[in-house]
């Protein structure tokens, strides 16, 4: 399976690629920190297989086209050319007229939550908790792309601001 031809886009999932290209697991870890939570056997199953390259990329702050091309690079593809904007730009915009500090009601630090846990089901269970109008804040040391894109097609409100390079928070609420 490692040598078929499979194409490297935007929009292939992390599991399938390294299915098919296991050999990328080191290369995805050196673009970006976060991507360490691969070897976790649980996140590996879960969040990989629902994370584009897209969503990676936002993750490590780079554009999709620098991370599908670093990728196609290591097992011999052409350069797919793309837009080298970072991936992360859609995620942040300007404090919405629903959030108010005073509103939220819980706090989740993923540094907190036991790594066997996939965080995403966690914050999902205190979103679905939520009250019309409470805000539930996720702190993260990374950009949990795959989980915003999740939420949002849940129809919840979300938005992201970015305190400093290792400090995110996504504020969630029923609309």
């Amino acid at each position: 399976m490692g040598g078929s031809i499979f194409p490297i886009d935007p929009d292939t999932k992390v599991a399938k690629l390294l299915d098919h290209y296991p050999q990328l697991e080191d290369v995805l870890i050196s673009i970006a920190p976060p991507f360490r939570k691969l070897r976790n056997p649980v996140l590996r199953r879960s969040v990989a297989r629902v994370a584009s390259l897209r969503q990676a990329a936002a993750v490590a702050g780079l554009s999709v086209g620098e991370v599908v091309n670093t990728l196609r690079s290591a097992v011999g593809q052409e350069e797919y050319v793309t837009d080298l904007k970072p991936a992360d730009s859609s995620y942040f915009g300007e404090q919405p007229n629903w959030f108010d500090q005073e509103r939220v009601v819980r706090s989740l630090d993923e540094r907190e939550v036991d790594p066997e846990t996939m965080p995403l089901t966690v914050v999902m269970e205190e979103a679905n908790g939520l009250q019309p109008g409470e805000i539930l804040e996720l702190i993260t040391s990374f950009l949990p792309a795959p989980g915003i894109d999740i939420i949002r097609k849940k129809g919840l409100r979300v938005w992201t601001t970015r305190e400093d390079e290792e400090l995110i928070k996504t504020y969630i609420s029923t609309p």
